[in-house]
């Protein structure tokens, strides 16, 4: 079961749905019915209020569901009690990208981050949840039970696990560190790939590198970086490419500062592919969610080329004039080139731009350059 609340007048509420249930999906789950509420405030109890909990379990019942899924952020008690009214265990969206994040991670680092971004999700849920083990009261010398001592307790080991695991992860962090120092002696070029979850980075990176990497029609089907050399023929050398995790919207604070070291790549890019799915309907949106990520991980100053991709997914009237253009955002001029990346149309005007970032030492609130802009009056004129 799906449950999205919209509160007061909330500029992030999704009414469809659509993205929680490819959460879902992406989990192993089977969305079987979806329930919108609206509240001015969230009730402090249920989160839903009584009357609306009272029909999440009567469809429940209906539909044989075993989880119930809120688009929204739930406090442990609220969680508690939902799960006592409607009889089946309730989660949110931040512990579902937590699930997919521990089932996608591969490598050392990855698994270390999710590892604290869970820890740290599971410290805030100690709080009262066993009612069983609540403080004792009443008798002379009885100033706390067994409930006291038990949550205590798991929560110094919690505590522990979490600075075990950040010690852990700054090793790897220097790690990568001393490899990022190596190829900036070496001056090599960096490129990384940002944009919302399944715009298509993976497919775009394995297409432009001639990699393997794990690619699929799926939110956040990488979550490791990975970085691959490619060479330019036009420059004469080569640049180095990452592709990293994607954002999505309402991405925990907490997650983000667990993959600081992952998102480390882009925030010391020389230029960032801001990968776009152009069949989206909800692009600006997407569009304003990673431009927040990045002013988080300080990456928002670096020059940007906007990679609209799934050119093939758009019907010939959507279909752009020319595959290179430039948009003005926030008062400067960035490159946008079109391009699929599944049928390859497009990308070679997108390493031109590329090697004309390497070549100009930035590229927003420039001119395009005469190769590039005889270039995109070919594109106009094969239009016409």
């Amino acid at each position: 079961m799906l449950v999205g609340v919209e509160i007061g007048r909330s500029g992030h509420f999704d009414p469809t749905l659509d993205e929680l249930a490819l959460l879902a999906e992406s989990a192993g789950d089977t969305p079987v019915a979806k329930v919108i509420a609206r509240r001015q405030a969230p009730d402090a109890a249920l989160f839903v209020g009584s009357g609306k909990a009272d029909e999440i379990k009567l469809l429940v019942q209906a539909h044989q569901a075993h989880t119930v899924l809120f688009d929204q952020a739930i406090s442990p008690a609220q969680q508690r009690n939902l799960e006592r009214v409607l009889g089946v265990p309730v989660a949110d969206r931040t512990a579902l990208i937590l699930e997919i994040f521990a089932a996608r991670a591969k490598s050392h680092e990855g698994k270390l981050q999710v590892e604290l971004a869970r820890l740290q999700y599971l410290a805030t849920r100690l709080v009262r949840r066993w009612s069983h083990l609540e403080r004792q009261s009443g008798g002379i010398g009885m100033r706390g039970g067994p409930g006291e001592a038990q949550i205590e307790l798991d929560r110094r080991m919690i505590d522990d696990r979490i600075k075990v695991t950040k010690e852990r992860l700054k090793k790897v962090q220097r790690q990568r560190g001393t490899q990022r120092r190596a190829r900036e002696r070496n001056q090599v070029f960096k490129v990384s790939l940002v944009g919302y979850t399944n715009a298509g980075k993976s497919t775009l990176f394995n297409a432009l590198v001639k990699a393997r990497s794990y690619a699929a029609n799926q939110l956040f089907a990488t979550l490791d970086t990975t970085t691959r050399s490619m060479y330019l023929e036009a420059a004469g050398s080569s640049v180095s490419l990452s592709d990293t995790v994607g954002f999505i919207r309402d991405l925990p604070h907490k997650l983000v500062e667990a993959f600081q070291a992952t998102l480390q790549e882009a925030a010391e890019a020389d230029l960032l592919l801001h990968v776009v799915d152009a069949a989206s309907p909800a692009l600006d949106e997407q569009m304003v969610e990673v431009e927040r990520v990045l002013g988080e991980i300080g990456a928002a100053g670096i020059p940007q080329i906007l990679v609209y991709n799934k050119l093939d997914m758009l019907e010939d009237n959507q279909r752009p004039r020319a595959t290179l253009d430039w948009l003005e955002r926030d008062g400067i001029r960035v490159p946008r080139v079109f391009v699929s990346a599944l049928t390859g149309e497009g990308l070679d005007v997108l390493r031109e731009e590329i090697v004309r970032a390497m070549q100009s030492g930035g590229l927003n609130g420039q001119d395009p350059a005469p190769s590039a802009q005889k270039l995109n009056d070919r594109h106009e004129h094969e239009q016409i």
